[in-house]
Order: C-alpha cells, then sequence, then structure tokens
C-alpha cells in the first residue's frame, strides 16, 4: 500500500489525515473536524468512511488526474502547434490568437496560445522588460529646495470654452502649490510666465525638477564642433534662462518620478473643475483670474509645514524680466540694423559717431515682447517695444543652429531671424554622367600609321629615304 508521505497532497487536503484520524479515535467530534476543514458534518463522515477502506489516498480530490472537460481537443492542439511553427512562427502570442480566430476561425483565449507554445519550447517573440527596481524619494526638507512643475492637458472647462492647458508649480517640501496659470498649449511662454510668477511672490528655488520636455531639456541628437570640444550639448531657450538665474534642473526618468504634481492633477482635475463650473466661467482670462483665489484655499486646505522651517529662496535679479528670454547672436547690417524674424531694430550711433555694422551683436526677445540688443560686454545698444497688445515667447531657432550664422553668405532673407543666411553647399548626389565624345578637327592618327612608327636611321637608308636635319625636328624626303 503507498504510504502517506509518497503521496501528492494539495494544501486544501494536506491537513485533513490528522483531522480524520483524530475523529476516528474519538480524540474530536465529527463537528470540530467539520468546521476546523470548512465542510460539513456529511462530507466530513464521508472522508472519515474513505479513510477507512482505501487509507490517505482516499482523502484526496476524486478528479484528480482526469482531463478537464474545458481542455482543447487534441486535434485543435495539434492544428495550432503546426500552424505555430510553420506559417505563424514570427508572430507574437496576442497576434497569434488574432489570426487564428480571424483566418482560422479557431476560438483560442492568449493563454492557451501561451502554453501551446511553452510545451513546444518555443520562446517568446519579445522578452518582456523586468520591472526596475525603484526606492523611495526622500521629500526635501526645507522649503524653496525642489520645485516640481509639470503641465496637464484636460478638458478644464468641461466642452464650454477652449481647450486648455494647466501649468504648475508645487513645492516638494510642503505640498504648496506655488503656481498656477492656463495655456493653450505647452510651451515656453507659460513656464516662463510660471517661473516669473513663482520668484516675484516666493523667490528663486535652487533646483526645478520637470520631464523631459523639449522646452527643458535637448532630445536631439545634434551637435556642434564647440558642443563636442566642450563635451555637453548647449542648453536650451529655458535652460539658458535657469543657467543664468543660477537654478538647477532634474529631469525625471518616469512620471513616477514626479509623483507630488501628477497627484496634484488628478486632484485638481476633480476639485478645480467643478469650481470653474459653479461660476460660470468659459474664458481663458476669466480661469486665470480665478487661479489666485483657488490656491489661496487650496493651501490652507492641503498644504504641511516642511521638516526644516528654514526657506531657501533667493532673491531674483532686479533685471529679472530681460533674464526671462531668449538670446540669439546676430551680425549687424550695414545701415545699422538687427533683424529677428519679421522684427528689427536700428542702432543708434555709438560714441564719435560709431558705426555698429559688422559687429557680433546679442538679441534679446523678452517675455514683454521687448526687443534688446547689447554689445561686447552686456552695453545695451538699443531696444524696442512689441507694437501689439498680446505677445507670445516662441524660440526662433535652436541655440545650437544659432551659432552656425554668419554674415558672408547669400543674400536671401530669413523668416526665422538674422538678415542673411549662409549659402548652403549642395553636394552632388551622384557621380555626372561621362561627356559625350565630340569628333575632332585634328583626329589622332591611327596606330598603324607610318607616322606612329618607331624612328630607325638604318632602316630609313635601307629603303633609299634621306635624312635632312632641321631644327627643332627632322624631315624626311624621298630621293628624286
Amino acid at each position: 500500500m503507498e504510504t502517506w508521505e509518497t503521496l501528492t497532497m494539495s494544501r486544501k487536503e494536506a491537513p485533513r489525515a490528522g483531522l480524520v484520524k483524530a475523529a476516528l479515535a474519538g480524540q474530536i467530534t465529527t463537528r470540530q473536524g467539520a468546521e476546523a476543514l470548512g465542510l460539513t458534518a456529511r462530507q466530513f463522515r464521508r472522508l472519515k468512511a474513505r479513510y477507512r477502506a482505501e487509507g490517505p489516498p482516499g482523502l484526496r480530490h476524486r478528479l484528480r488526474g482526469r482531463p478537464s472537460p474545458r481542455a482543447l481537443e487534441v486535434e485543435i492542439r495539434d492544428r495550432v502547434a503546426e500552424l505555430m511553427q510553420t506559417l505563424y512562427r514570427d508572430l507574437n502570442d496576442c497576434h497569434l490568437t488574432e489570426k487564428l480566430q480571424e483566418v482560422e476561425g479557431l476560438e483560442l483565449s492568449r493563454s492557451s496560445v501561451r502554453r501551446i507554445r511553452r510545451a513546444l519550447g518555443r520562446p517568446a517573440k519579445h522578452r518582456r522588460r523586468p520591472r526596475q527596481h525603484r526606492t523611495r524619494r526622500t521629500p526635501a526638507a526645507q522649503l524653496g529646495a525642489l520645485v516640481q512643475l509639470d503641465g496637464s492637458p484636460f478638458d478644464w472647462l468641461e466642452g464650454h470654452g477652449p481647450a486648455l492647458t494647466l501649468l504648475g508649480a508645487i513645492d516638494d517640501a510642503t505640498g504648496m502649490v506655488l503656481a498656477l496659470h492656463f495655456r493653450p498649449t505647452e510651451d515656453l511662454h507659460g513656464y516662463a510666465t510660471l517661473l516669473r510668477h513663482v520668484a516675484l511672490q516666493y523667490g528663486l528655488p535652487l533646483a526645478l525638477y520637470g520631464d523631459r520636455l523639449s522646452v527643458f531639456v535637448r532630445n536631439d541628437r545634434h551637435w556642434t564642433l564647440e558642443e563636442e570640444l566642450q563635451g555637453a550639448q548647449h542648453p536650451t531657450h529655458f535652460g539658458q534662462v535657469l543657467r543664468d538665474l543660477g537654478i538647477g534642473y532634474i529631469p525625471a526618468g518616469s512620471p513616477q518620478a514626479k509623483g507630488r504634481i501628477e497627484r496634484l492633477w488628478r486632484t485638481l482635475q476633480d476639485r478645480l473643475v467643478v469650481e470653474l463650473r459653479l461660476r460660470g466661467i468659459s474664458t481663458l482670462e476669466a480661469a486665470n483670474a480665478f487661479l489666485p483665489d483657488f490656491l489661496a484655499d487650496y493651501n490652507r486646505r492641503f498644504a504641511h509645514p516642511p521638516a526644516d522651517p528654514t526657506p531657501v529662496w533667493r532673491r531674483p535679479p532686479s533685471d529679472l524680466a530681460n533674464v526671462l528670454s531668449c538670446r540669439y547672436t546676430r551680425i549687424v547690417a550695414r545701415d545699422n540694423t538687427v533683424r529677428l524674424g519679421v522684427r528689427w531694430a536700428q542702432i543708434p550711433r555709438g560714441p564719435r559717431g560709431r558705426s555698429y555694422a559688422g559687429c557680433r551683436v546679442e538679441v534679446r526677445e523678452c517675455l514683454d515682447g521687448r526687443l534688446l540688443v547689447s554689445g561686447q560686454g552686456g552695453v545695451l545698444l538699443a531696444m524696442q517695444a512689441w507694437p501689439r497688445s498680446e505677445f507670445v515667447l516662441r524660440p526662433r531657432r535652436a541655440p545650437h543652429a544659432d551659432r552656425r550664422r554668419s554674415l558672408g553668405g547669400s543674400r536671401i532673407a530669413s523668416e526665422e531671424g538674422g538678415r542673411y543666411l549662409p549659402t548652403p553647399r549642395k553636394r552632388p548626389s551622384a557621380r555626372p554622367a561621362a561627356r559625350a565624345t565630340r569628333a575632332s578637327p585634328h583626329p589622332r592618327p591611327a596606330a598603324e600609321h607610318p607616322w606612329r612608327r618607331p624612328y630607325d636611321r638604318r632602316l630609313l637608308e635601307a629603303k633609299g629615304l634621306s635624312v635632312h636635319s632641321k631644327a627643332p625636328g627632322r624631315t624626311f624626303s624621298r630621293n628624286s
């Protein structure tokens, strides 16, 4: 008879033997054994009867070893295995399941297809990347040490107004929302405005924490010679602003890394939408006007004190309006003008009637629409205000592309900025076709022509030809 140790029992069946033995020995009652196993008293009496008749093997489930009535038929399994190794050998499990249902008419689940593939010993087409190990990040201890910023495109007006994107900045140490601003899209103008709100109301933080948006970091693979020599790419326009203000930037590797502001969007999409609807707000201007009152109430409810009460905000510079700008390098034209897209600025005469034609200057397009032209040492040469009421700060060129511009180029006007563009040198895509040979008026003699034969004095004298020497060459003539 098979011993109890050699039996394969499930975790549910393992405690049955001890309780049944105790019940047969009179140590416990049938009701107590049934309650311990979660069975009825009738079923427990059946287990005692099976144990008396068969011993420990009688406690196993009666369906053990029998095929499942829901198992795939052998013909279907063999058909799927054949298709998996021949016609559909390059398909993944999900794609193969779709083809079996649409083309072959075999209704199988993806898990069934995966089990058949594993039974054949075939590896998966794409290996699943294991979950990366993540550690909990300790929040900043001081107010202003780290500020998270991000944008959330959402139907904030619930279809009663234009589509808006909410840009926000939240302090990592306290959870206090520092600034919110509605924009049509997530752009440079919106984040520069957000940074201005934070700087004027609180100060400059030590670092910003955001995603890898092209506004913040360079995502292109273009490297100029200067960038290769210094070992780093030039920053974006927003990165230049942060560098001048002494603010660091930390790009997050995943949305979970900046989870504090991601949770903020979930809360605002629940609360702020309702507040905007209750006040009947349906325009961008009205929504931005309501945000200060909403922020005061929100921070009063959800902000908490920092671990270190000493804030680390820094005072913004007096020329903050000039720093919040896009910078370009330009060459002054002969008429002492500098062009930036459709805008141009006239540089007045310098000391003693000096002309700045041909000089390299820096042009800044500020957040408020002003155009500043600075020479060497940051000396302001010219300033032009934006003639219209509304201005949107947009990068006209990437910083690395602007450095390749020069004055000595073609006279082609540039819509993106700068007065002249260098003439592009076009390389031929293929080798030009060989030129057709034309008939020469003085054709070369054939190879067998006497003129092309080697000169032999004795051979000429033997044929009766006289040789007359003439400078600079020789002439041959027959004897008369």
